[in-house]
């Protein structure tokens, strides 16, 4: 690092909430509907465009027209949406309440849609000690797109140079840097811990295994 870092610009889902998209579904649909379902629409590109702005009306008369049969799987999924957060990532509350008592400025950047976001911080306490969170489906674009990363350079007034990014896609690690911030793959908390000792930030070992 060229730069001490004073920021840490988190993402939000599997870094600070676990999330299980087929968390809605327990008790309410048989496994095999629902990853026909999931198959059938490419859940993974499906979801991207939620994150990227597009309502659930919209996705809802999309899918209307192409895949009728899983408009039941797409109302369990925004019903009960609370149920696929699966709580605070393990450590990860501990260590933003350090990283906050040793002066860091901390925010999220996270590819969510923005009518279910209410649901995040219920789910993870933490993400309430953010200063900010820039979230994806309010803006209209969605991680790796480059124009986020700049979107929340721009916002939150950071210094790319001075600001570590933590996610736990290597697509959108990769992308943070190609903009110039410093980015590192999420895994576990602890390796964070690791990770961000590595960059300089006196946040306390990982507890021995």
């Amino acid at each position: 690092m060229t730069a001490p870092i004073d920021t840490v610009l988190y993402d939000l889902g599997n870094v600070l909430v676990g999330w299980d998209p087929y968390g809605p579904y327990t008790g309410r649909m048989p496994r095999a509907d629902v990853d026909r379902f999931f198959t059938d629409v490419d859940f993974a590109t499906f979801n991207h465009a939620q994150d990227a702005g597009r309502t659930w009306a919209e996705a809802r008369a999309h899918l209307a027209t192409t895949h009728p049969q899983h408009l039941g799987a797409l109302d369990v999924y925004v019903e009960h949406f609370a149920a696929s957060l699966t709580g605070p990532v393990p450590g990860s509350a501990a260590l933003v309440r350090e990283l906050a008592a040793l002066g860091i400025r901390l925010y999220g950047l996270t590819n969510w849609s923005a009518e279910l976001f209410h649901a995040a911080e219920p789910a993870a306490p933490a993400i309430g000690l953010l200063r900010d969170v820039l979230v994806s489906g309010r803006v209209g674009l969605a991680k790796p797109d480059p124009r986020i990363f700049t979107a929340a350079v721009e916002r939150f007034d950071l210094d790319p140079t001075r600001t570590l990014f933590v996610d736990d896609s290597p697509a959108n690690v990769t992308a943070a840097r190609q903009v110039g911030l410093h980015a590192v793959h999420f895994t576990t908390t602890p390796a964070f811990r690791t990770d961000l000792r590595a960059a300089g930030v006196p946040v306390t070992d990982p507890p021995a295994a």
